[in-house]
């Protein structure tokens, strides 16, 4: 990649203010924070803290969802609820000057690998839910200027999204320019069959790379092919940041610096 940027969620850095996780960030290797937007108003309670980190210095550049339930849920209460509550992240996101907020469709909610393995909806009924969820989702990100991402997770976590290709699809179907792809390495790790080819495949709709190693750790801490991923990053043109969500191997001070310093070093 030409211009390696790093953002580090803001739950692995140590307990304080938001200013004062982003300067332990910057000197542990980072450029920026993703956020984590908790659901019931939590997020937007959160505005002035937001703020007031950004007017001294702090750079935010995304949210992530933290929520008990998601678009794609089978209940519709839950699932208008979640369109309501990620709307109004979208929302802030535009508020305090960020570029995206991300969710998955749903998670933990249903897995065809678990018993009972067979889900309560259809397939066809899973795709019109999801298009109508993240039409509207999009379609709110449009008229605020900015961007929601959609996440696929494994197999396990979720039935309905689960590679890059599957999200591209999604997004062919619903037709934004406002809703994109984000990619996180560790579900690639089991659902792609050649990372770097979907990459490629779903460069147009990548707005978004979320990190952690093969065993969902810090990366540098597993397996997975770094080298191969920051080159196809730079093939494709992909210029926003790389976010740490990951579990950690040591101590947040130990482990962190150490696996920016080993991405900085693998981009040459």
């Amino acid at each position: 990649m030409k211009n390696l940027k790093l953002a580090c969620q803001e739950q692995l850095l140590p307990d304080g203010s938001l200013i004062e996780k982003f300067q332990t960030a910057k000197d542990w290797g980072f450029n920026s924070l993703e956020l984590r937007g908790q659901g019931d108003g939590q997020f937007k309670r959160r505005i002035p803290e937001i703020k007031e980190a950004i007017r001294s210095g702090a750079v935010v550049t995304s949210v992530c969802v933290e929520m008990s339930h998601f678009v794609g849920d089978f209940n519709f209460q839950n699932r208008e609820d979640a369109i309501n509550q990620m709307i109004q992240q979208l929302e802030v996101v535009s508020e305090i000057g960020a570029r995206l907020a991300m969710t998955p469709a749903s998670y933990g909610m249903f897995s065809k690998r678990l018993p009972p393995f067979v889900p309560p909806r259809t397939d066809q009924e899973d795709q019109e839910i999801l298009i109508d969820s993240f039409g509207r989702l999009a379609s709110k990100a449009e008229s605020l200027g900015v961007l929601v991402a959609l996440e696929p997770l494994n197999r396990y976590e979720d039935h309905m999204i689960n590679t890059l290709g599957q999200a591209s699809e999604l997004i062919r179907a619903i037709g934004s320019s406002s809703l994109g792809i984000a990619a996180d390495t560790y579900h690639m790790n089991i659902e792609e069959t050649q990372i770097e080819e979907s990459l490629r495949r779903c460069a147009k709709d990548l707005i978004h790379v979320q990190v952690s190693d093969s065993n969902r750790l810090e990366p540098g801490a597993g397996h997975f092919n770094w080298k191969g991923l920051l080159e196809t990053l730079g093939e494709i043109n992909f210029d926003h940041e790389l976010t740490f969500e990951c579990r950690l191997s040591e101590p947040a001070k130990i482990s962190l610096p150490k696996s920016t310093a080993f991405l900085r070093e693998l981009n040459g």
